[in-house]
């Protein structure tokens, strides 16, 4: 496109222009003059009545429960400076909450440096006045940036606020940030003291129909007793609010010495947990500056999460200090395994795997934190990493040395984690290839031309000589063989890292491309069927058997699916004259010898070493062609699965006794119907 030789030039006279259509959408007219009388200064608390998402982050129900918050957590700060014992909260039926404390009270002297004003004026109608900057006042408190408070009286339609300092009670009410009339002194009194704030949100600001949530204000109450068990809190609630909202009471008191260890212990009860214990402790500095309380468990059963404070102050996008916990938690469990002999498989455990499973309640107090917005959502404060990190460190050693056992299962649990997540980032990265190139198989799979699954199968044979003879045989188009050499781990008894290492596994695995356990997906098969084809004698069932424990511990819905089969080669090969017949095993043989050769000439009976000993036109007949196979569908039957799992852990766990147990009860062996296929 061209563009204008000055792209500062005015605008072409109005005369040259085109005439609007009149349905054309109006534009307001912008002033043509910019001037020293267009600027504007907001003064007081108009800017946050302008813009209120840049100190509450918007106006809807977050944004309107966050008011709550601002008003609790300078009750909060009273209390955990040593000065309140108890905070009120009341949710009224017209839509105001009050919020009270019995701490020191908010001054009302005349502050130095506005005349006539008082320090409670100055504070409610003053962005950025507060006690909160003076660390002499408050060692360590949520309230940081002077605004909260003040914030809240500028979106606030109605606002009052009571006084009971050096027993005098003193009132003074607002509207959207303004004081409707001086600061009052209502008089004596001899059993009050702190603070009191009833505010109402303004409908202007969040419109009439945003409201209050009770589940919500009282779930939000109850977690700052929690955080500090030195405070009493008062919940009560208007009843015309609580219909049809169930466990929310009228009136009920928060008290709770144990503090987060008791707030865990409620939101995982019923959950399983790999380590019965719960790992929870607390670190108090005089002053409050360092302090750390954590609850810590691991659930067995799902995902976990972690809620952290800062000052008493949620912080949902985390932060520093989330970060040293997380930290200490992976170093803990890294240096147990080494100490338990086991340092290299614990090497691959990352914070990730350890926090994956991980339910956790967090609270620090530090000096003059900083947070990431207004909103204080996230914790920046860099020192925060390290308290962390120093107070939790000894606590879990103490803790994993206390009971090795249940520290090993929690071990071993994570390290399953860390061995799933590369595991799935193997198979990602195998997909993620095979969209740009042909997937790379393993180097002795002769793979078959045909590229869907339906139709195509996968012989997995014994050895490179069975192997050959099993390729001369095969179909190539429909058909693709795996040769193993000699008998594969043992599954049952192996050990996760031995399971990752051997590459006998791995290839079968990547030839079949479905994922193992968890990951599995049916759709991502490459064959339909896959075909276990090893030699008729003792030691090919044993193969055997190895290879559907393998599929029937990593791949069981593979099992379920109908896709493993058993291939069902002759042992012997009986001639007489022109006439030849296999025999799957002796009883078969006996049988053939008495039924089908009863005429006279010499019987020639061969026995076959194995498949490797079978000429490739001999294997099609037998085995391979589906004209002329037999094959055994494996199958995992529901009501059967249990005594499934047992039989496979008596025959190939790693106690030699159950087995033992098993041959000399079953040393007859009873022959099985085949299904033909």
């Amino acid at each position: 496109m061209s563009q204008p030789d000055d792209l500062f030039a005015a605008p072409p006279p109005a005369s040259k222009t085109k005439a609007r259509s009149k349905a054309a959408v109006s534009v307001p007219t912008m002033a043509t003059e910019y001037t020293a009388a267009h600027i504007e200064v907001l003064e007081g608390l108009e800017p946050v009545r302008r813009r209120p998402g840049m100190y509450i982050g918007g106006t809807d129900s977050k944004a309107l429960h966050h008011l709550f918050a601002e008003v609790v957590d300078n009750a909060m700060d009273e209390a955990v400076a040593g000065h309140a014992t108890f905070i009120e909260v009341h949710l009224a039926a017209d839509g105001s909450l009050t919020v009270s404390d019995n701490g020191r009270g908010i001054p009302v002297e005349e502050h130095p440096k506005f005349p006539g004003k008082s320090a409670l004026e100055v504070i409610m109608t003053t962005l950025h006045a507060g006690g909160k900057f003076d660390s002499q006042v408050y060692e360590t408190s949520g309230g940081l940036h002077g605004v909260g408070i003040s914030v809240v009286n500028a979106l606030s339609d109605v606002l009052e606020v009571e006084i009971a300092r050096n027993q005098t009670l003193y009132r003074q009410c607002f509207s959207r940030g303004i004081a409707l009339a001086p600061l009052e002194e209502v008089g004596r009194v001899n059993n009050r003291r702190g603070t009191r704030v009833r505010f109402h949100p303004d409908p202007e600001i969040f419109g009439d129909d945003l409201h209050f949530e009770p589940a919500r204000v009282f779930r939000m109450a109850r977690s700052k007793a929690y955080l500090f068990g030195g405070v009493e809190v008062r919940w009560s609630c208007d009843a015309a609010l609580l219909k049809g909202v169930e466990g929310i009471p009228e009136k009920t008191v928060f008290r709770f010495p144990n503090g987060l260890k008791d707030y865990l212990a409620i939101e995982i009860e019923g959950r399983t947990l790999v380590h019965p214990d719960i790992f929870a402790g607390r670190i108090q500095k005089t002053g409050g500056h360092g302090s750390v309380e954590w609850a810590v468990a691991w659930l067995a059963d799902g995902d976990g999460s972690v809620s952290s404070y800062c000052n008493t102050i949620p912080t949902p996008d985390g932060g520093t200090h989330e970060n040293g916990l997380r930290a200490v938690l992976l170093k803990g469990l890294r240096d147990h395994a080494e100490r338990s002999g086991v340092g290299k498989r614990g090497s691959v455990i990352t914070g990730d795997d350890v926090m994956t499973g991980c339910a956790a309640m967090l609270s620090v107090f530090v000096r003059e934190p900083e947070f990431q917005g207004q909103t204080k959502d996230r914790l920046a404060t860099t020192e925060a990493a390290r308290i962390v990190e120093s107070a939790l460190r000894d606590p879990f050693d103490h803790w994993l040395a206390a009971n090795p056992a249940h520290a090993t299962r929690l071990l071993d649990h994570v390290i399953d984690r860390a061995e799933e997540r590369l595991r799935r980032k193997q198979e990602k990265e195998v997909a993620r290839k095979t969209a740009v190139r042909k997937l790379r198989l393993p180097g002795k799979l002769a793979d078959c031309s045909n590229t869907d699954a339906a139709g195509s199968e996968l012989f997995i044979v014994e050895g490179d000589s069975a192997g050959g003879s099993a390729k001369q045989a095969r179909d190539r188009k429909t058909q693709a063989v795996l040769p193993l050499r000699g008998k594969i781990l043992n599954v049952a008894s192996a050990g996760r890292d031995k399971l990752a290492q051997n590459q006998q596994l791995t290839d079968l695995g990547q030839a079949l491309g479905c994922g193992t356990l968890g990951q599995y997906r049916e759709a991502d098969l490459r064959y339909e069927k896959v075909i276990i084809m090893t030699d008729a004698d003792v030691d090919g069932a044993h193969i055997a058997s190895l290879l559907v424990t393998f599929f029937f511990r990593q791949m069981p819905k593979l099992i379920e699916g109908g896709h493993l089969f058993l291939a069902v080669p002759p042992l012997y090969r009986i001639t007489q004259g022109a006439k030849t017949l296999y025999a799957r095993d002796d009883a078969h043989k006996d049988q053939l010898l008495k039924k089908e050769f009863t005429g006279k000439g010499k019987i020639d009976v061969g026995r076959f070493k194995g498949l490797g000993e079978m000429m490739p036109a001999q294997l099609k007949e037998t085995t391979m062609s589906p004209l002329t196979r037999t094959l055994q569908l494996v199958t995992i039957a529901d009501a059967e699965a249990a005594a499934t799992a047992d039989l496979v852990e008596r025959l190939m766990g790693n106690k030699p006794e159950a087995r033992f147990h098993f041959i000399t009860e079953h040393a007859a062996f009873a022959d099985e119907e085949l299904l033909d296929i």
